[in-house]
Formats: C-alpha cells, sequence, structure tokens
C-alpha cells in the first residue's frame, strides 16, 4: 500500500474497486484545516474523467499496468481484433476503448494497456501521428498557401478533419490523432 505522497502524473491506482490513472494532481496546504492532495483521475475501464480530492496520507493501492504493442486486423461488429506483434496472439477490444478510433486504420498499429495482474486489456491509444490519404474534399486553389484558411475534408477512415486550402483528393497528410488536427503534408 502506498499513499499521496507518492502519486505522480500516470500511476494507476484502484479507487472504488476500479482502476484509474492520475491525470494530473496538486497537493494543498490550506492555512486551516489538514492538507489535501485535489487529482484529475481517469477511469480506465470506461475512460470518463473525475476530479477527485484525497485526504494527505491517505493509503491508496497501485495497481500494476503493462503497455503492449499491438497491430489493428478487422472490425468485427462493435469490436476490433487486435494482434500481438511478438507472438501473433489475437484480441477483441472494443471499438469506444480506443482512444480516437476515427483515426484507426486497418494495419495500424496501438498500444493497448492490460492489467497486468488481471491480463485485462482496458483500454487503448493511437501513436501521436498518423499519415492518412485525404478522401474527399472540395478541389484546392493553386497559389492559396499563404492564408492561414482550412476546409473540410475526410480522410480515407472517414474521420472528418480540418485541412488547408492547397490540400487535395489523394494527398497524404499528417493528422495529430491526439489534438485531431492536420500538422503537414506528407510526399
Amino acid at each position: 500500500m502506498a499513499n499521496t505522497s507518492d502519486f505522480r502524473n500516470g500511476l494507476c491506482i484502484r479507487h472504488n474497486n476500479e482502476p484509474w490513472k492520475i491525470e494530473s494532481f496538486q497537493h494543498v496546504k490550506p492555512g486551516k484545516g489538514p492538507a489535501f492532495v485535489r487529482t484529475k483521475i481517469r477511469n480506465l475501464n470506461t475512460g470518463r474523467l473525475l476530479e477527485n480530492t484525497f485526504t494527505a496520507g491517505v493509503k491508496i493501492e497501485i495497481i500494476r499496468i503493462e503497455n503492449r504493442k499491438y497491430q489493428f486486423l478487422y472490425d468485427d461488429g462493435d469490436d476490433c481484433v487486435l494482434m500481438n506483434n511478438d507472438d501473433f496472439e489475437q484480441i477483441s477490444i472494443q471499438r469506444s476503448a480506443i482512444q480516437n478510433n476515427e483515426f484507426l486504420k486497418e494495419g495500424e498499429n496501438v498500444e493497448v494497456l492490460f492489467h497486468a495482474d488481471e491480463g485485462k486489456p482496458l483500454s487503448a491509444s493511437l501513436p501521436p501521428h498518423l499519415i492518412l490519404e485525404i478522401s474527399e474534399t472540395e478541389p484546392g486553389i493553386k497559389g492559396n498557401t499563404a492564408t492561414n484558411t482550412f476546409k473540410p475534408a475526410k480522410t480515407e477512415t472517414g474521420a472528418e478533419i480540418q485541412v488547408p486550402l492547397f490540400i487535395n483528393v489523394g494527398d497524404k497528410i499528417k493528422i495529430d490523432t491526439v489534438k485531431k488536427t492536420y500538422i503537414e503534408r506528407v510526399k
């Protein structure tokens, strides 16, 4: 067992019998009353973000979490089938458990969070940057590279994103999967 002095960003704990990941925390020592720790924690089962306050020194249970690399194979209804690149083991995970899953395409690598003691997949995340092809957008305007205006475009995965005016159908672009924004055109 640990206590609140062991808190750090990314630490996984058991709270209310569910696994949570600490997104951010702040130790607070008010002028009156006992010290406490204000946290933002994310439920690893549902993805829900919760602001919670722990009294300083309270005991917490730290859980072991492992990151494993998997490759997305195909959709199976509401589930996604992933394959471990090392031992070719296949698992199914709900599509909603994959962060920013609208950018997921076949053959893409994902990082899966596993509860180490139970061996159960909790969630998955895409790499921070992906290269996708534009499948639908209005025609580009030649020479319109200096302005900072954007137009809607649809990627090969069906995700909609705002791109500069000079991007055309068939162009490959680099996307920030966390912010869901255009970064640059790739040749």
